[in-house]
């Protein structure tokens, strides 16, 4: 019983807690819980986050309240007895041995409890650190410092892992690592991780909700979606962002009066310094502060003065809601005059238009939305957006035009022209719109392989003909036959969204999976489906599976048929049709009802037979058509494919089941067939009952069935249409 209580605790439990420093109330009744997975807390500095920390390990006296590691109470135990519980910390500034080597302070962590978490691993993850193993703590880079914080807190093995600004003194790079390794370890759901974070990217990005700590109090927990997405909110309660009260030295004239402005001299449209006396908080113990260092801690604000007051006037709601937009994006350094040329024509049909500016080279254009004001979007700010390593720059910007994009709520459609550099700008952020929003690319790249740039996404490419550069008779048009059709694109559907009524949209829609050698089951289970769903079947070619899943992430799909996983077989053998390692993502994220199976996991798919990879001479082959040649897997193969669905089925906290189907995976699967394999199946189905976690929610399923007989194709709709009632999902979609 008391294992059961256990394991049904919460990871964290923080009731009432007080701290005090003398008769400074450092921390005030704070209440936290930390159910399971990745919690981030955020304040300002002096807000209690450290302090908080250091209660929970023990490192400073309780006064008042309790903390309950997985149901124990820990208040006022020994920080050595709490850390043998389980429990690791990363504190903040490192705490290293200046003369220990990197490898002595791994292998002395390594010892306190055994897990998954050993020494070789660690080096896998930070490759610095392998090289840098002989040097002693004193000899590291800061961000080596706290590469080396981290895995010995990792080493430790921990339930619970309490971080204390993890990413301090990191380059991007490994801030982007370290962010990533916090998802994986929320993702594991063998370690809960609480995050102390200044970086507000990194504490969304890791976890659904965040604390924001205020005066030794959790003020509020919000989603983190809504927090990343709230400039205004981070600015009021955190403090980051633009400086909100700044107003323009600028004379204006009396309001309600007729006479005009006194003309003002130009200001210059580059940056504008802003000096702070005060670099960091003072005490009292601070000495005057150095004009240098205020030189160096002065910020550049890069908004135009006219647009910082319109702004600061503006509602923050104000500024991405409204009537319908239509975004013109490009490089407005290089392209300014093709691109005004569209935003004229679209204008010219009545739409509203903005012209967004995603420039990397730092010099000022006159536009709506300045390239700028899109780089703060990134996660680090303009300053990992305007660099000297254009490539960097590229990628950069790309994020922060996606990251700005998925802010917005009122675009009608998207356009943008340019080279393969506007191209890999702007398409990352149009394959984070929904499907149905107009998306139009004119390029030069658009006549050869546009796969890299549209994706899973409906984007639309056309050809340029000649480069985009300068209006010629050509180029006009062109880029006039662009703009008109997105005009097009954008009334049709408005129009559309006029006349339906939206308390009343179709069936939900179900996305299911098909190859060729699927399509009988496939087939049967749409005839079933079709009186209650609307069904959308998706083409298992990598693509396909992408689409779906962007599908899902949209809010388009309201559950899932996954009956065809064969992109997992293209993925780890090296196939023409692989997924990404992002495959079944979407559904852990949603929640969304889930059936799945091991569809066509019985074959890899390669081109013409001479293009079939070297090492799989002498494998059996059958060739589907003159382009498509298909492998059989093996049974090792087939086990390796079960532990790595499994990995993933065990991330779903929705309704699961995932049948298996004993009489063969596919219709070449089947007795008598050419890929009859039953002990490469048998693999397969061993290697996801042995590592799939099932519960009452996620459950395998075998049926004696192959997977195109009709009573198979029956038992998965009759699954469907008992998880689908279960969850309640039973709901209509507005398209």
């Amino acid at each position: 019983m008391n294992e059961v209580r256990r394991s049904a605790a919460a990871a964290l439990e923080v009731r009432g807690l007080d701290v005090y420093y003398g008769h400074s109330h450092a921390l005030q009744g704070v209440d936290l819980t930390l159910e399971a997975g990745v919690f981030s807390v955020v304040g300002r500095n002096g807000m209690g986050k450290t302090t908080l920390c250091k209660a929970i390990m023990g490192l400073v006296p309780v006064s008042g309240g309790s903390i309950r590691f997985r149901g124990d109470d820990v208040t006022r135990r020994p920080p050595a007895h709490i850390a043998r519980l389980g429990v690791g910390y990363v504190p903040q500034g490192r705490r290293l041995w200046r003369s220990l080597s990197v490898d002595e302070h791994l292998q002395l962590a390594a010892g306190l409890r055994r897990g998954a978490w050993t020494v070789e691993r660690i080096y896998e993850t930070f490759p610095r650190l392998a090289e840098r193993k002989d040097h002693g703590g004193g000899q590291l880079s800061g961000g080596e410092q706290q590469m080396l914080a981290i895995s010995r807190a990792l080493l430790t093995n921990p339930q619970l892992l309490i971080m204390d600004e993890p990413t301090e003194g990191l380059a991007p790079v490994i801030v982007a690592q370290v962010e990533e390794m916090l998802v994986r370890l929320g993702e594991d759901g063998d370690m809960s991780v609480l995050v102390i974070e200044q970086n507000i990217g990194v504490a969304t990005a890791v976890s659904r909700n965040v604390a924001i700590m205020v005066n030794g109090r959790i003020n509020r927990i919000i989603d983190s979606a809504r927090l990343a997405a709230d400039r205004e909110l981070q600015q009021r309660l955190l403090g980051v962002g633009l400086h909100a009260e700044l107003e323009p030295a600028v004379d204006m004239p009396a309001a309600g009066t007729g006479a005009k402005a006194a003309p003002q001299p130009s200001r210059p449209g580059g940056p504008i310094r802003i000096y702070i006396s005060n670099p960091t908080p003072p005490t009292r113990w601070s000495q005057p502060v150095p004009i240098a260092r205020i030189e160096a801690a002065a910020r550049t604000l890069v908004a135009r003065l006219d647009e910082t007051a319109r702004r600061r006037r503006e509602p923050v709601a104000a500024q991405t809601q409204g009537p319908p937009v239509v975004l013109v994006v490009g490089t407005l350094d290089t392209k300014g005059t093709e691109l005004r040329f569209i935003r004229d024509i679209i204008a010219g049909s009545g739409l509203r238009t903005r012209l967004v500016d995603v420039s990397t080279s730092g010099r000022q254009a006159t536009s709506d939305v300045s390239a700028q004001e899109i780089a703060l979007n990134h996660g680090r700010g303009g300053s990992a957006v305007f660099g000297p390593d254009r490539g960097a720059a590229v990628t950069a910007m790309a994020e922060a035009f996606a990251s700005w994009l998925r802010r917005q709520s009122n675009i009608a459609g998207v356009i943008s022209a340019g080279g393969s550099g506007a191209a890999s700008l702007v398409a990352p952020g149009m394959r984070t719109l929904p499907v149905g929003v107009p998306k139009l690319i004119i390029s030069s790249v658009a006549s050869g392989d546009v796969g890299p740039y549209v994706g899973p996404a409906d984007i639309t490419m056309m050809h340029s003909v000649t480069d985009v550069q300068g209006l010629n008779s050509i180029s006009r048009a062109v880029l006039a036959n662009g703009a008109h059709a997105l005009a097009g694109m954008v009334r049709a559907r408005l129009d559309q969204h006029a006349r339906k009524d939206h308390g009343d949209g179709g069936l939900p829609s179900v996305g299911i999976t098909m190859f060729g050698v699927t399509t009988p089951a496939v087939q049967k289970i749409a005839a079933d489906l079709r009186e209650d769903f609307e069904c959308l079947v998706f083409h298992a070619t990598g693509v396909g599976g992408r689409s779906m899943e962007k599908l899902v992430d949209s809010g388009q799909i309201a559950g899932v048929i996954d009956l065809t996983t064969t992109e997992i077989c293209d993925l780890l053998m090296g196939g023409v049709f692989p997924a990404t390692d992002d495959r079944f993502g979407a559904i852990t994220r949603s929640r969304l009802p889930y059936v799945g199976s091991v569809g066509a996991l019985d074959m890899v798919n390669f081109g013409a037979p001479d293009t079939i990879p070297e090492r799989y001479r002498g494998r059996k082959f059958h060739v589907h058509n003159p382009q498509v040649t298909l492998m059989r897997t093996t049974a090792e193969e087939n086990e390796r494919m079960g532990r790595w669905i499994a990995d993933r089925l065990n991330q779903m906290d929705g309704p699961v089941r995932f049948f298996l189907p004993e009489g063969g995976v596919s219709a070449l699967d089947a007795r008598g067939q050419p890929f009859w394999d039953p002990d490469a199946d048998a693999a397969l189905f061993r290697a996801l009952e042995r590592n799939v976690r099932q519960t009452a929610n996620r459950q395998l399923i075998r049926v004696p069935k192959n997977i195109n007989d009709p009573e198979f194709a029956s038992t998965i709709v009759s699954a469907f249409r008992t998880l689908f009632g279960r969850t309640g999902a039973r709901r209509r979609l507005a398209r």
